[in-house]
């Protein structure tokens, strides 16, 4: 045996070792074996640094612009409602619809840009609902990758395929060739989760609880309402032609009106002055006895149709926050009523803490001291105005990130470009570095957002993994592991063959990329299937497809990007994704069995 392919070999199996533990982190991991390939003279400095200017490293950062830009449009958030609205919030059903969608877009865009387009929209989707993200990023990343196998242009290594099989002599395969076995595999993998997801994949911290949000902190710590009720001024109250300070909401219940609705118009944190009108509903936020005698005594009608108040109870819209007044605040000496605080800012003043005391309901006439401390609710957009003001210090975290709508088409066609890019020919990295300019250039992500939303841990992970790829073909390390192996398998029954085949190319596709195990496995697979009398086209179209059966460690685009969004750990690949490679496996090994021999 060589000696570099025994240092190649070593070096695998201490990289794989490192990956698993994460006895340092993985991106460290990474960036040592890269200077191991290089220190050792298995590779030239230029191969050893080959990851910088990788097409996949490229495309990955390229797709985190793009994926940040889309998420601050508002549409995926748009779209994860509309999943919400049509299954609920039942996580199986979520489960079921996300993994069919984005496994299904994968079958013609590149799988990572799937998966990075509904990113924003799984993480809205979990702190809408409550579950963690854990367990719903890792599962749709996998329908993200297996998408890649329901056309023959869903992947790049599938592509490739045709052109090996050409230069072999052989017949190619159309574009839905693959498209039964890709829809078994997708089918099971959605399966797969539902019935065993519990068990294998994080729910929320390693504890087993998931991380309160600061929304969640907040409200425990001052015991703050969670529900919002709404009442109509029924035409029998006496409420119309009254001001809402004179309807006794504060002083006399201690309540809050957070919203008034004439119409299909909203008001938020409606002034004091606001008449009220016959039809009108009304938003209120307080104790629930509190509220029931303020309906009877004003002859109110509690209603559950609240479709126009919907941004009102979103928590991408609005929130609580504390707000404290700093020692030179204008507002020192000032009362709420003087200060004018829900005109100017349209939020709704909650509770008081002033010289130590918690003051509720009717506080308008309370000289504010510094130190003071409110807490408000209202939209997050004027939380955030109020955030950049001088008469206060907004101490609570602002969770929802801005939206801008206006540039939901131009954020779109900038993905939509970079896609059909893609699609006719450019390579992955140029058509996703052009949509992530065309963002730039059009102002719906600014550059230092830009360099933000790149998660670099990710990107040295990949920078760090690919020359061991590189070193495995150069060297002829990847070439000595197939041909021992498949003499081994050599007249064995063709079930046999065939599962060596699809192992064979699983392990290759973990630790060099899904083009280069193919490129290897291709030339071997069609000896073997001569030489066994098999037909060779369907063995390369195995191994083709096997090459996208990456799941069991993060080294893949796809779990390269989730992983730091799931919050996930290398075990919970080798686990979740240990389950999903022998699922794959079982899968495509009897499909191609029973379908072609």
């Amino acid at each position: 045996m060589d000696t570099q392919i025994i240092i190649v070999l070593v070096i695998m199996a201490l990289t794989i070792y490192g990956l698993v533990s994460e006895i340092v982190r993985i991106d460290i991991t990474a960036i040592l074996t890269l200077l191991a390939l290089s220190l050792t003279g298995v590779l030239t400095t230029n191969e050893a640094l080959s990851g910088f200017s990788s097409n996949a490293v490229v495309a990955m950062i390229a797709v985190m612009i793009m994926g940040e830009g889309i998420a601050r449009t508002g549409v995926m958030s748009r779209f994860s409602k509309a999943v919400l609205k049509r299954v609920g919030n039942s996580k199986n059903g979520i489960l079921g619809a996300l993994s069919l969608s984005v496994g299904t877009l994968s079958a013609v865009i590149q799988n990572i840009g799937a998966a990075a387009l509904f990113l924003p929209s799984m993480l809205d989707i979990s702190r809408r609902t409550k579950i963690p993200a854990s367990a719903l990023i890792m599962p749709i990343g996998f329908a993200a990758i297996i998408g890649g196998t329901l056309t023959m242009v869903g992947s790049g290594h599938l592509i490739l395929t045709n052109d090996l099989l050409i230069s072999a002599d052989l017949e190619p395969y159309g574009l839905f060739a693959v498209t039964p076995v890709g829809i078994a595999l997708l089918v099971a993998a959605v399966l797969f989760f539902l019935f065993f997801g519990k068990w294998l994949l994080p729910q929320g911290n390693r504890d087993g609880k998931m991380e309160k949000s600061h929304q969640e902190k907040l409200v425990d710590a001052f015991s703050l309402q969670r529900e919002i009720r709404f009442f109509n001024i029924s035409k029998s109250s006496a409420l119309p032609g009254k001001t809402l300070e004179e309807s006794g909401i504060w002083k006399g219940r201690e309540l809050n009106i957070l919203a008034l609705a004439n119409g299909k118009q909203v008001q938020y944190a409606p002034w004091r002055k606001t008449e009220l009108y016959e039809d009108q509903t009304l938003a209120l936020y307080g104790d629930d006895d509190q509220i029931d005698q303020f309906a009877a005594e004003w002859n109110l009608t509690e209603t559950k149709d609240t479709e126009i108040f919907k941004d009102l109870r979103d928590p991408e819209e609005f929130g609580f926050a504390e707000v404290i007044v700093p020692p030179r605040s204008e507002l020192n000496g000032q009362s709420i009523r003087e200060f004018a605080l829900r005109r100017n800012f349209g939020i709704e003043p909650i509770i008081l803490f002033s010289k130590g005391e918690k003051v509720k309901g009717d506080f308008s006439d309370t000289k504010i001291s510094p130190g003071d401390t409110f807490i408000v609710y209202g939209p997050w957009k004027n939380i955030r105005s109020l955030k950049s003001s001088d008469p206060f210090v907004v101490a609570t975290p602002v969770e929802a990130d801005p939206k801008d709508a206006s540039k939901t088409w131009v954020a779109a066609g900038s993905f939509a470009l970079a896609i059909a890019m893609a699609m006719s020919g450019v390579s992955i990295s140029i058509a996703f570095l052009t949509g992530a300019v065309m963002m730039i250039l059009s102002n719906v992500i600014s550059i230092q957002d830009a360099y933000k939303a790149v998660e670099w841990k990710v990107v040295f992970l990949l920078v760090g993994l690919i020359p061991l790829g590189v070193a495995m073909q150069n060297t002829g390390t990847a070439q000595f592991l197939a041909e021992g192996v498949m003499s081994v398998v050599d007249g064995s029954p063709t079930v046999v063959i065939l599962l060596t085949v699809a192992v064979l190319s699983t392990v290759f596709s973990l630790v060099m990329s899904n083009v280069g195990a193919v490129v290897v496995l291709a030339p071997l697979v069609v000896g073997i299937g001569t030489i066994a009398g098999l037909d060779p086209r369907p063995l390369v179209l195995l191994a083709a497809v096997c090459a996208g059966n990456s799941f069991i460690l993060p080294t893949h685009q796809v779990n390269a990007l989730l992983m730091t969004p799931g919050g996930y750990k290398t075990s919970d690949y080798f686990k979740a994704g240990g389950g999903m490679t022998i699922v794959f496996l079982a899968v495509a090994v009897s499909f191609f069995y029973f379908t072609f021999f």
